[in-house]
């Protein structure tokens, strides 16, 4: 071998990587070069630390929906109609009809014309009324949860009957005003919520048909004063969201006409506060409409008729069912601008959030008490039926009568819609 072959066979020797040590080094360089690509990227990829952010401020709304329907005029008829051969009195087939609209209200008010003395004090009809308890019993049944009790018929048992009227509905799962059994409990501040909403809720009566309490016994009876109601709401309107009168007042059988006197009293519960005023006594249907006092937007039923009647005359035995919305509306101090402020029926909170109250979407439809009258027979077989139940087999010319009475109602508030019930209101 000459010297040139050995220096070439000797370099290469020297520089050459066996190869297993060749392809270990690639392995791990590959390696290496993967993982440093995966910890780049999960570097990149991976969020920045956030602090976290506090909820934005919404507005928040609750509602309710209410319906109110009229008197019911317990006649001699009707309770004759409503005893039963065991013993007692059934009211409840005649609101059957109407009971599934009635209660599939949130709340639902009546008014309770006639006192419900008992069968204790003896029944009677016109002209000084007493009504067996089982009236009340249907009333609950039908859905009723308010109930005004404040009427020109409250005394016609005297006291006796007051206090019988008033133990039965302390037992009574519903909400009564306008009679009570000692001061101490009318003067008693109560306060009432549903879904989210609070309210209070007053009966009054102007009529009394010339009978007063026994001295110092006022409160068996709400006869209504200014003084009265403004002393009654001063206390309760920082309590609560709502504040409901019902009133009886006006002329009897004057239909579709109201007094000045039912106008300057309006205003006047409207001008305290009082968002929404449900009327009685007239016995026939009148207008409903919206007035706005101060700071304060009220809506006024002024007469719903009768609910329930044996009177003579059909516009005694149509009466009006009237169903509305409650919305609360709480705006949070960081939303709070001049125009919500300026809203009716809206107060500022201690933490600068505002509530707002709405009636809104009042609707309304005819009730017809109908009563088959064989001669000579008390029985009469007395049924309520909304219009829209109505035909002409049961009111004779049904659709022109209805389209008539309409007339009576929405001349100072065209906007009304017709129609209770709740698939009809949501469409």
């Amino acid at each position: 071998m000459n010297a040139t072959s050995f220096d070439n066979n000797h370099n290469s020797r020297h520089h050459h990587i066996p190869r297993p040590t060749f392809i270990l080094i690639i392995i791990v360089t590959a390696v290496t070069s993967c993982l440093t690509i995966q910890l780049t990227s999960h570097r990149a990829s991976a969020p920045e630390s956030q602090e976290p952010t506090a909820e934005e401020p919404e507005i928040e709304t609750t509602s309710f929906d209410l319906i109110a329907v009229g008197d019911m005029l317990i006649h001699e008829g009707i309770y004759r109609d409503a005893r039963q051969s065991s013993g007692g009195y059934d009211f409840k087939p005649m609101f059957e009809n109407v009971k599934p609209i009635i209660s599939s209200y949130d709340l639902a008010y009546y008014n309770q014309e006639t006192v419900l003395g008992g069968t204790a004090l003896g029944l009677s009809g016109y002209p000084m009324f007493n009504s067996p308890q089982e009236v009340g019993d249907a009333a609950i049944d039908t859905g009723f949860d308010l109930v005004s009790l404040a009427t020109n018929h409250t005394l016609d048992k005297g006291e006796a009957g007051v206090l019988n009227s008033v133990e039965y509905w302390n037992r009574q799962p519903i909400i009564a005003s306008g009679q009570w059994a000692s001061q101490e409990s009318r003067n008693e501040v109560k306060t009432y919520e549903k879904n989210g909403i609070t309210y209070a809720f007053f009966s009054y009566t102007i009529p009394t048909n010339g009978l007063t309490p026994p001295a110092g016994k006022d409160y068996l009876t709400n006869i209504y004063s200014r003084e009265k109601a403004k002393q009654d709401i001063d206390k309760i309107k920082n309590k609560v969201d709502l504040i409901i009168v019902a009133m009886h007042w006006g002329t009897e059988y004057v239909l579709g006409d109201i007094t000045t006197e039912q106008e300057q009293e309006a205003n006047y519960l409207s001008s305290l506060g009082v968002q929404l005023i449900i009327g009685a006594h007239p016995h026939v249907i009148e207008p409903v409409t919206y007035i706005e006092n101060n700071d304060t937007k009220t809506f006024v039923i002024y007469s719903l008729g009768n609910f329930i009647s044996d009177q003579e005359g059909l516009m005694k035995n149509i009466g009006l069912a009237t169903a509305l919305t409650v919305e609360k509306t709480v705006t949070p101090k960081e939303l709070v601008v001049d125009s919500t402020v300026a809203l009716k029926n809206t107060t500022t909170n201690e933490d600068g959030s505002t509530t707002t109250i709405e009636i809104k979407n009042p609707s309304a439809e005819l009730v017809y008490t109908a009563a088959a009258r064989p001669a000579g027979a008390w029985d009469h077989d007395f049924k309520l039926y909304f219009e829209s139940q109505l035909n002409d087999s049961i009111l004779p010319n049904s659709q022109a009568t209805i389209a008539q009475y309409h007339t009576y109602v929405n001349p100072l508030y065209p906007e009304l819609i017709w129609g209770v019930a709740k698939e009809t209101n949501e469409n």
